[in-house]
């Protein structure tokens, strides 16, 4: 029996942000589409993310809160956030177009509230449309002037699946085609141009033929561990940030027909280190040494965390502990609390006397309103005085047991690296150049990221670089 073939323009590989940005856009680029999705529904792990979008350059939420931006500053501030090594032609073409990726997000229906949450958080328990993420903190606020750049659809808790549910709907009302429960197996290639898809569904094989183009959007590897162990060994033995399908098999796919990779080895990780409880307090080694401005994007601390001498500990007082609101605290509980600091300190078996003189010089610095070690900011830093607590970051959040799991180490992440494309998301081959007819975006290709990640920067990227891709691939001959 033959396999069954469909005939279209342009053939999406996976639907999350990225590749839904690549059907919707090359459907306005007057292009029949087809989105291939594995899973029995689209939004892969976008729809499980907390969906803050990365923007500014002057959006309408900034300008309304008073917020003076451009892209030049926005550009230097993400060139050190996500540098080094940060991809300079994409960063500055994200910044040029950050204002009208806003508007875009709006034309779909994404609502934003004109309003800043306006402290350290992953996640703010509010509908605030805009919140930092580390623009005001140290260094950052020394290379760029600060201003935030967080902003939230307006729901509570992860929004992910809000900015999904308006990019699925805005694909279905375009007239973008969506085959669930297909499994992509491998690239057509016919005369050195890629040409269209084999896949699976229910048992069969299927073949989608592109007459233009072919966009990969599957998503990272953070789900293969032979992959990761190859590439990225900083996330073995750690948690994921997945739905599960991440196991990078559009990387693959495009490497079996010559697409070069790029950055494999960078990661993203998030450490359960409650930022609130951190700010206000000391976040520190198992030497009992601190190693960070506690104020900084969460996701700089945890890449500093994940470097050091473990197990970490937040060392806070009982001011702190008051001072956050239950919402905020995310059912987070001290594993230890003393009178003292050389209790606390014998509690967590350092070595005698080095937490102490942590405390003392942090104390001082306060005292003198400021940071000198670490320069955090004076509004976090103040005098802290017993009791003392610690929070052990590997036991997670709503953990009724206040102990960390066997194994647990307080960090989860995904994966940064991917295939290697050019702005309009061309994939290139080992010699360099594009190969025709194959385009990636979103996690499956290597972005705008060096060594360093901001939240929002992921579903921005995905779907920036993803409409550039469909606009490409539904224009290319």
């Amino acid at each position: 029996m033959s396999d069954a073939v469909h005939d279209v323009d342009v053939v999406v590989v996976g639907f999350g942000c990225a590749g839904g940005a690549a059907a919707l856009e090359a459907r306005r680029t007057d292009a029949s589409v087809v989105v291939l999705e594995r899973a029995s529904g689209a939004g892969g792990s976008s729809a499980q993310s907390g969906g803050e979008l990365y923007l500014g350059g002057g959006t309408a939420v900034q300008e309304a809160l008073g917020f003076e931006d451009d892209a030049d500053n926005m550009l230097a501030f993400l060139r050190a956030a996500l540098g080094p090594h940060a991809d300079e032609e994409k960063l500055r073409l994200y910044c040029e177009g950050s204002v009208e990726h806003f508007d875009w997000f709006c034309s779909l229906g994404l609502e934003f509230e004109k309003s800043l949450y306006d402290a350290p958080s992953w996640l703010p328990p509010t509908t605030d449309g805009l919140m930092w993420l580390g623009e005001n903190a140290w260094p950052y606020d020394e290379l760029a002037r600060p201003v935030p750049r967080g902003h939230r659809p307006a729901t509570c808790g992860f929004g992910g699946w809000l900015v999904m549910d308006r990019l699925v709907a805005a694909c279905a009302s375009a007239g973008v085609v969506t085959a669930t429960d297909t499994r992509a197996v491998s690239l057509v290639v016919e005369s050195g141009r890629v040409v269209g898809v084999r896949a699976r569904r229910f048992g069969d094989d299927v073949t989608y033929r592109a007459r233009r183009g072919v966009v990969v959007t599957t998503g990272g590897f953070a789900d293969n561990p032979e992959m990761l162990s190859a590439h990225a060994p900083d996330l073995l033995g750690h948690g994921v940030v997945s739905d599960g399908g991440d196991d990078g098999s559009g990387i693959v796919m495009a490497q079996a027909v010559g697409a070069a990779v790029r950055r494999m080895s960078v990661v993203e990780v998030a450490y359960t280190a409650l930022p609130a409880l951190a700010c206000r307090g000391m976040l520190v080694n198992a030497r009992g040494e601190r190693f960070v401005n506690e104020d900084v994007y969460p996701g700089l601390f945890s890449h500093a965390a994940l470097h050091e001498p473990g197990p970490c500990w937040v060392v806070v007082d009982g001011q702190a502990l008051e001072e956050v609101d239950e919402a905020d605290l995310w059912g987070t509980v001290p594993s230890y609390a003393a009178e003292t600091i050389e209790e606390l300190e014998s509690d967590l078996g350092m070595p005698p006397g080095a937490l102490a003189r942590t405390l003392a010089g942090y104390n001082d610095g306060a005292a003198r309103g400021g940071d000198p070690l670490f320069h955090k900011n004076a509004r976090w830093t103040r005098v802290l005085t017993g009791p003392f607590a610690a929070i052990d970051p590997r036991i997670g959040f709503h953990n009724p047991t206040h102990r960390a799991a066997p194994g647990a180490t307080g960090f989860a992440g995904f994966t940064l690296g991917g295939l290697h494309t050019t702005v309009d998301g061309a994939v290139l081959s080992l010699g360099g150049d594009p190969i025709p007819g194959l385009y990636a975006a979103g996690r499956a290709s290597s972005g705008m990221h060096g060594q360093g990640y901001v939240s929002g920067t992921s579903l921005g990227d995905g779907t920036f670089f993803g409409r550039r891709a469909g606009r490409a691939a539904a224009q290319s001959r």
